[in-house]
């Protein structure tokens, strides 16, 4: 009688648990989903703290193994058979060499030749010492536990390889790390990176050395092996990376393709990935090597790279790779490290791990002219070791140069130096002296040039030393006599969606663009992108940092391109600029901060009414929020919020007053009257003050910038003049003068201006289209900014 039990259902009686070579599938899926659910679990409380993906997929390989759930009775016999291993270790094996060929794109080789010094100097010298002293203590390692133990290996192989595993640095965590931390843009992130990729780099071939060494009984075979590993990657290099160039440029002509790679394009390389570890594999070099080196070699032009990744990284990271660290975990056995000897030597691999990575790399930044604090930060960084460090001792246990009990003491080194990274980076390197680095490198570049200028063409700054570090005082000294000679020199804009291109066009017309020969105000534009989880946002990253610094060069999208092309039509200076944030950077200023802007620009943040009103509910927060932009950044900073009202004589309390059914409101650049502005009210208060601040002049200048225009039918300029010097009102009579299409209202009785501002007011309902408000931060004001959203069109505050 036929037996169907292998392909038939439970209803038919079949043991689902029960693994069938016929149908090995059935097993399989209950094993993935059971893998993948419990590292998501585990890695909820994990990514509080920081800490990246690989640690909760070891983790709970190690849990679901014999040293934790695997002791329950039967529970291994059931879910993870032995006969069953074979078939997911083939799919974590597909998953390990496709995710080496996304780390493989991950490596800009252009970067590397841009920072050759440091990623040399840093990158080898960071590999050195822990490599010595990986040597050493492999001695030790040894003789207590390899050299009696079959199969039998040389000495020189297992000493390459322990060295390998203590000097390795796992770049694609150390690039998520330095990007959470802020660091991408820092010297310290660029130091970092450069060396970063370099001992990736050398750390695979290194890998496969020892792979090659493990493979081969003679000198002789050793040789051939290296060289045809050579011979193949030079070959991948030159004649396959042109040959796809060509392939991409000319014949599908992908590279511009901004919807992604064609399935063609994808096919053709993914096909030479596998190809390239078909042959490293069967020359005696490990697979992983193969896809690698062909991931180093696809384009980077127009994030072609990044969009590539976007198509293959997810069923990579979601369904294989949990697969792979997975068993890593599950062939850790903690039940084998029961002799103190045994954590004594863990507690010196890890020491000696962190103590030469963090030595390498102190000394090597220093030679680069790092201060103390960062060069620190430069070998916390390098010492983390994540993902790669776990690939290579999968690795060695598969090719028998290390035992279990040998591998489970590197896996608890590996996940150790990796939950340090972070928390020893914020120690060393925090985010106030980070702030405090910036300041001193402006200072000294400031007094380098100022030193080398005569003393009668000097700046007008003065410089000083406090505490043994460069302080610069060059505040600008504006006054409404010398009204006439300011202007502001550069706007920023922060650019986070549609809407905000459509706000920025209409600064950069009626702002921006200065006829008659006047001083224009240039644009830089600040692109603010959350970084999320996916390793394509990763290259992204890196690709933008790469340029970042370049002269002449700017890093645009398509949102930033409409800006760079309108800025082109009205003759106005343009350059750009691409920022991530962290997915858990929930602030509505995150990303704004920057040591690099102009002390005299103006920072426009365009933000939702319904946004700007949450925060007012907090307004203390909201200026604690303003005051740490304002010393982060040293510029104007700007708030500008547009109601998107469908009538402007509509309240905006109204239900009916935006369009909620569209992701666009009826005022957007779609709707070529949505930014019209026929009247602007500037609302400034002395507040007891001797004269005007520098903020209530740039608030001043915009207005008179907005009223040049000939749609202006009204500007009304509300000051409380009550406590205000007579000289002051009459300078800014003077700066007025003239002016038949400005309105100057001066509040000078007292209380006159606290009437104007009260909600209840007449006059105050329907102000006008837009309201510019100079504020100081006084909660007093912070009301009357939420009535003016209320119930004006448009918003824009200004704040000292």
């Amino acid at each position: 009688m036929l037996n169907t039990t292998s392909v038939a259902g439970i209803i038919a009686g079949r043991d689902p648990f029960e693994y069938s070579s016929s149908s090995p599938y059935t097993l399989f899926f209950f094993q993935a989903i059971v893998i993948i659910v419990f590292a998501e679990l585990l890695y909820v409380p994990l990514r509080r703290l920081k800490q990246p993906k690989v640690i909760a997929e070891v983790i709970g390989g190690i849990l679901l193994g014999p040293s934790a759930i695997g002791k329950i009775p039967g529970f291994t016999k059931t879910v993870f058979p032995d006969a069953s291993i074979p078939g997911l270790t083939l799919m974590a094996n597909v998953g390990v060499c496709l995710l080496l060929f996304i780390v493989g794109c991950e490596v800009d080789l252009h970067f590397i030749k841009k920072h050759m010094r440091v990623a040399l100097s840093v990158g080898i010298f960071n590999m050195a010492v822990p490599f010595g002293l990986g040597c050493l203590i492999s001695i030790g390692l040894w003789k207590d536990y390899r050299e009696t133990v079959e199969p039998h290996i040389k000495f020189t192989t297992f000493l390459v390889f322990v060295a390998v595993a203590m000097c390795i640095t796992a770049f694609p965590v150390l690039a998520r790390i330095l990007t959470q931390l802020k660091l991408v843009k820092d010297r310290v992130g660029v130091i970092v990176l450069a060396a970063g990729v370099t001992n990736d780099l050398l750390g695979w071939v290194l890998l496969a050395l020892c792979v090659t060494l493990a493979n081969s009984s003679k000198p002789e075979t050793t040789g051939y092996i290296v060289l045809v590993a050579l011979g193949w990657m030079l070959f991948v290099i030159f004649p396959v990376r042109w040959t796809l160039r060509w392939f991409l440029f000319n014949v599908v002509k992908d590279i511009d393709n901004h919807s992604g790679p064609s399935q063609l394009s994808t096919l053709v390389i993914l096909c030479t990935a596998l190809l390239s570890a078909f042959f490293t594999d069967i020359i005696g070099v490990h697979a992983i090597f193969g896809a690698f080196v062909v991931g180093t070699i696809v384009p980077r032009e127009n994030d072609y790279v990044a969009r590539l990744a976007a198509r293959i990284e997810d069923l990579v990271y979601v369904m294989l790779i949990p697969l792979y660290f997975a068993l890593a975990g599950l062939n850790v056995n903690l039940g084998l490290l029961s002799q103190g000897r045994d954590w004594g030597y863990i507690i010196g691999i890890i020491s000696l791990a962190m103590v030469g990575k963090i030595g390498g790399g102190f000394i090597a930044a220093k030679f680069n002219g790092l201060y103390s604090r960062e060069s620190v930060a430069v070998g916390v960084l390098m010492s983390c070791k994540g993902i790669v460090e776990i690939v290579v001792l999968k690795t060695g246990l598969s090719a028998s140069i290390i035992t279990p009990k040998l591998y489970s003491m590197f896996i608890v080194m590996a996940l150790a130096t990796t939950v340090f990274t972070t928390p020893l980076t914020l120690l060393v390197y925090p985010e106030s002296y980070r702030q405090n680095v910036q300041k001193w490198l402006k200072n000294r570049e400031f007094a380098e040039r100022i030193s080398i200028q005569d003393s009668d063409k000097g700046d007008k700054g003065s410089v000083r030393e406090v505490g043994g570090s460069l302080e610069v005082s060059q505040v600008p000294d504006v006054t409404l006599q010398t009204f006439d000679e300011f202007s502001i020199p550069k706007i920023i804009f922060s650019i986070t969606n549609t809407e905000s291109v459509s706000n920025a066009m209409v600064f950069i017309e009626r702002v921006c663009q200065v006829s008659n020969g006047g001083r224009g105000t240039s644009v830089h534009a600040l692109y603010i992108k959350q970084l999320t989880e996916r390793i394509s946002d990763l290259i992204l990253a890196s690709n933008y940092t790469a340029t970042a610094n370049e002269v002449g060069k700017h890093k645009l999208n398509a949102t930033l391109s409409i800006l760079k092309i309108f800025c082109g039509f009205k003759n106005v200076d343009f350059s750009s600029e691409i920022r991530f944030v962290s997915s858990d950077e929930h602030s509505v200023f995150a990303g704004l901060s920057g040591e690099d802007f102009d002390v005299s620009a103006l920072l426009l943040h365009f933000v939702h009414q319904k946004k700007f009103l949450d925060l007012l509910v907090d307004s203390d927060g909201l200026i604690d929020s303003l005051r740490a932009l304002k010393s982060g950044t040293g510029s104007h900073i700007g708030v500008f919020v547009n109601n998107n009202q469908e009538d402007n004589n509509q309240d905006a309390g109204d239900e009916d007053a935006t369009d909620d059914s569209s992701l666009f409101s009826t005022q957007t650049i779609l709707n070529p009257e949505s930014f019209q502005l026929t009247t602007i009210t500037l609302v400034l208060n002395f507040s007891g003050a001797p004269r005007l601040s520098v903020t209530d002049l740039v608030a001043l200048k915009l207005l008179l910038r907005l009223a040049a225009s000939e749609r202006i039918e009204l500007a009304s300029i509300m000051v409380n003049a009550a406590n205000c010097p007579t000289e002051e009102i009459d300078a800014l009579k003077w700066v007025t003068k003239g002016l038949t299409e400005v309105n100057l209202l001066l509040c000078t009785e007292t209380g006159e201006f606290e009437a104007f501002i009260d909600s209840n007011s007449p006059s105050f309902s329907g102000i006008s289209n837009l309201v510019l408000v100079s504020s100081n931060e006084a909660h007093d004001e912070m009301k009357f900014v939420e009535e003016s959203i209320r119930r004006n069109s448009k918003l824009l505050v200004l704040y000292q």
